[in-house]
């Protein structure tokens, strides 16, 4: 091999070594270790850990003005759900999304449903209360019932959240009420799926 030979061997060498070298920035601030923002990595593994679990409570609000085919799929999500093991926290509604979770539910386990009333059973219309009938496992709040249904929603979407691993919530971008349901469980760190119907 001849010395020029050897020279273009080396450059090659060269070459191939920057190539599959990683090259790090060098950063000022990289030395610095910033505490303003949450530890993401906490949160990840708490979001992990709850996904993985192989029955969760499994939170379900949302609007009561849904077509007749968003409320079948949320039917047919509660009662898949169901059928998975976990557990369907819900609150009371004649229509729309709480009444498509307890539809569903019954279907697969009436056991495996909660329903969580913002006041007490005799303060919901008739046709709600017709609906609950063979529900096992509903909570009253006879303290709230001086509550504007409005106030006590608010505190009711709390507590359904408060017990729960994960929220499923299907709303429109101008429902306040739901939006900060959200806003709460996103602050508790739980597993969040939104659906927005507009």
């Amino acid at each position: 091999m001849t010395e020029c030979d050897m020279e273009i061997l080396l450059s090659d060498e060269n070459k191939e070594e920057k190539e599959n070298s990683i090259v790090v920035p060098i950063d000022d601030d990289m030395d610095t270790v910033k505490t303003s923002g949450p530890n993401t990595v906490d949160e990840l593994a708490m979001e992990l850990a709850t996904i993985k679990q192989s029955a969760k409570k499994i939170a379900i609000i949302g609007s009561r003005n849904l077509p007749i085919t968003h409320q079948q799929m949320i039917e047919t999500l509660a009662t898949a759900l169901v059928m998975q093991g976990n557990t369907i926290i819900t609150s009371g509604g004649s229509s729309g999304t709480n009444a498509a979770a307890i539809r569903g539910a019954m279907k697969a386990n009436p056991d495996k449903l909660r329903v969580i009333l913002p006041q007490t059973i005799g303060q919901q219309p008739s046709d709600v209360q017709d609906q609950l009938i063979g529900v096992p496992n509903i909570v009253e709040h006879a303290d709230r019932a001086m509550m504007t249904l409005a106030d006590a929603s608010r505190v009711c979407n709390r507590e359904i959240i408060d017990e729960c691993n994960q929220l499923i919530c299907f709303l429109s971008h101008t429902s306040k009420t739901l939006y900060k349901a959200v806003q709460y469980a996103e602050e508790g760190h739980k597993v969040i799926t939104v659906f927005y119907l507009d």
